[in-house]
């Protein structure tokens, strides 16, 4: 695989902020035609989606965005749960006159679509799902999402407690498969983030707020009502919730597909 810069890959996009809802939202955007927005995980920001944003752009109108709370995003002192974060792709999507938009989102950005998916599905035009976080298939489910939470939300205090480069390299080698994707540039990224004297303000009250939240959940119920054109991606070597979930899931959303890729765990779009 290619080692090359964030911006040898990102070559044609361009760093941009819009005002959404009243927060500065950065994005990496490129392309036109039908808008796709690319959400990030939990204490992600965009450059999760590098590698992947000038392809996409070769048909689509492509936003991967920094969330609410995230990267170098405004980060406001409010309770951070998955509803907010939706509230706000949902501005983002008004501020960039997008009706609809094709939602791709990893891990906690998964969970984000998916809530927008159930509870706003006229703003959704397709849905993708990667290692998606608060997926609640079955009676187990809810102990499964906190279990997973807390392992998460330890992982990443560990990271901005006393940060160091060497603890973001540890937090973000926890998520792939292959350790040589994890670059002195991935680090330094994520390293200056976590550093960021507006992070640190809200990182407690963020991991806290997005990992107990369990009434949010997306459980049979609620995946039986998303009715757009759905892909469930999981991996084999994931370290949350294991690919049999992400396959419950599928079956679950109606006309749903299923992938399961090979030699990549939580972040297959930044692996492989």
């Amino acid at each position: 695989m290619s080692e090359n810069s964030f911006w040898v890959h990102a070559l044609g996009a361009q760093v941009r902020y819009y005002e959404a809802g009243g927060v500065r939202t950065r994005c990496i955007e490129a392309g036109s035609g039908e808008p796709i927005v690319l959400l990030h995980g939990i204490s992600g920001h965009a450059e999760t989606w590098v590698r992947n944003v000038t392809t996409l752009a070769r048909t689509h109108h492509v936003y991967a965005l920094d969330m609410l709370g995230h990267g170098f995003t405004a980060k406001p002192l409010i309770d951070y749960t998955v509803p907010a974060l939706a509230e706000h792709v949902l501005a983002f999507l008004d501020t960039v006159d997008a009706p609809r938009a094709v939602l791709v989102g990893q891990s906690l950005g998964g969970w984000v679509a998916g809530w927008l998916a159930v509870h706003h599905a006229d703003r959704v035009s397709a849905f993708v799902s990667v290692t998606g976080a608060g997926l609640q298939v079955d009676a187990g489910g809810a102990a499964l999402t906190r279990q997973v939470g807390s392992q998460v939300r330890e992982a990443t205090k560990k990271a901005f407690a006393q940060p160091s480069r060497e603890a973001v390299r540890t937090r973000l080698e926890w998520l792939v498969h292959n350790k040589a994707v994890v670059t002195d540039e991935l680090v330094e990224a994520r390293y200056r983030i976590f550093t960021q004297p507006d992070f640190l303000a809200v990182a407690n009250r963020l991991l806290d707020g997005l990992t107990e939240g369990e009434s949010d959940a997306l459980g049979p119920e609620a995946l039986t009502r998303i009715s757009c054109p759905t892909l469930v991606l999981w991996t084999r070597h994931n370290p949350t919730m294991q690919w049999p979930v992400g396959e419950a899931a599928s079956k679950l959303i109606p006309g749903a597909s299923f992938h399961l890729m090979e030699n990549v765990a939580h972040w297959p779009q930044f692996e492989d």
